[in-house]
C-alpha cells in the first residue's frame, strides 16, 4: 500500500498529507494563546470561543470524521470500538465546540440520545451517555483480547490514539488553514489526554511530529496500519527517545 493511494481514497481529502508535510508546520511558530486550565479543568473563554468558530463545525467534523475512519482501519485501535455504526465524528466535533465554549451541542445530543447497552460480564451496562461510560464500553469492548477485556488505557494505546489523531487534522487542512487553533488545540489534547493515561501528555508533541513525518506515515501504512515503534515499548523507554525538555517541562500549562 502505497501513501498516495490511502490518502487519495478519502473524498475532499486533495492531498493534504502531501502539502502539510513538504510545510512541516510547527506548533511552536505562531502565536500562542495560554492553555485556561483552572484547577486541573479546562474552561472556555472568549479567546477558545473565537478559536473553535474561526474553524467551524463543518470543517471539525471534516477532521473527527477522517480520525475515526483511521481509528477503524487501525487494528489496535479499532478493538476499542464497539460499533463503528455510532456517529462517533459528530460526536466528538460537537464535544470540541462545547468545550471550546460554542454552545452545548454535545449535551444536547446526549439528551436524546437512545441508550446502549453492553455485555459486562453477566450483566447489562448502559454505556455511551457520557465520555466515562464511553471510555467504560471503549475497555470492555467485545473485540479486545481476553487478556486484556476489562484493561484501561495505556500509554501505547494513548499514543497510537494521539498519532492518528493529529495525522487526521493535518490531511485535512487543519494545521495549514488554522494555525493557532491547532497551537491550542494540541495543548488541549495534552491536557485531556490524562484521562486515557497519566503518563501519556509528555507524547502529545511527539505525535504531532510524527504525523508531519510523511515517510513515517509511509510506513505504519506499509505494516498494515501498525505501529510497531509503539506497541509493546516499555513507557519509561519510550521516554526516553523524547527530547529531554519534554520530559521535564510543565506543558501543556507553561513551561515549552
Amino acid at each position: 500500500m502505497t501513501l498516495n493511494k490511502s490518502v487519495q481514497h478519502w473524498p475532499g481529502n486533495k492531498k493534504k498529507q502531501n502539502s502539510a508535510s513538504a510545510r512541516q508546520t510547527s506548533v511552536t511558530e505562531i502565536s500562542s494563546i495560554p492553555l485556561n486550565v483552572i484547577g486541573r479543568t479546562h474552561h472556555s473563554n472568549t479567546a477558545t470561543v473565537q478559536l473553535v468558530r474561526s474553524v467551524g463545525i463543518v470543517k471539525l467534523e471534516e477532521f473527527t470524521t477522517l480520525f475515526y475512519h483511521r481509528c477503524f482501519e487501525d487494528p489496535h485501535v479499532d478493538k476499542f470500538i464497539r460499533s463503528h455504526d455510532d456517529p462517533h465524528g459528530k460526536r466528538f466535533a460537537s464535544w470540541i465546540v462545547e468545550k471550546f465554549g460554542d454552545g452545548t451541542p454535545w449535551t444536547n445530543e446526549r439528551r436524546n440520545r437512545a441508550p446502549t447497552y453492553l455485555h459486562v460480564g453477566h450483566q447489562m451496562a448502559e454505556v455511551a451517555y457520557d465520555r466515562s461510560s464511553a471510555h467504560f464500553a471503549a475497555w470492555h469492548s467485545p473485540k479486545r483480547e481476553s487478556h486484556k477485556w476489562g484493561q484501561h488505557f495505556q500509554p501505547e494505546d494513548a499514543r497510537v490514539w494521539m498519532r492518528l489523531h493529529f495525522w487526521a487534522a493535518r490531511e485535512v487542512g487543519m494545521f495549514d488553514l488554522h494555525p493557532e487553533f491547532m497551537n491550542y488545540y494540541v495543548k488541549f489534547i495534552g491536557h485531556f489526554i490524562r484521562v486515557y493515561s497519566s503518563r501519556s501528555p509528555p507524547f502529545t508533541r511527539d505525535s504531532v511530529r510524527w504525523s508531519s513525518d510523511a515517510a513515517k506515515v509511509q510506513q505504519y501504512l506499509i505494516s498494515g496500519n501498525c505501529m510497531s515503534d509503539v506497541i509493546g515499548k516499555p513507557v519509561d523507554v519510550a521516554l526516553d527517545e523524547l527530547p529531554s525538555q519534554e520530559r521535564s517541562s510543565n506543558w501543556p500549562y507553561g513551561d515549552l
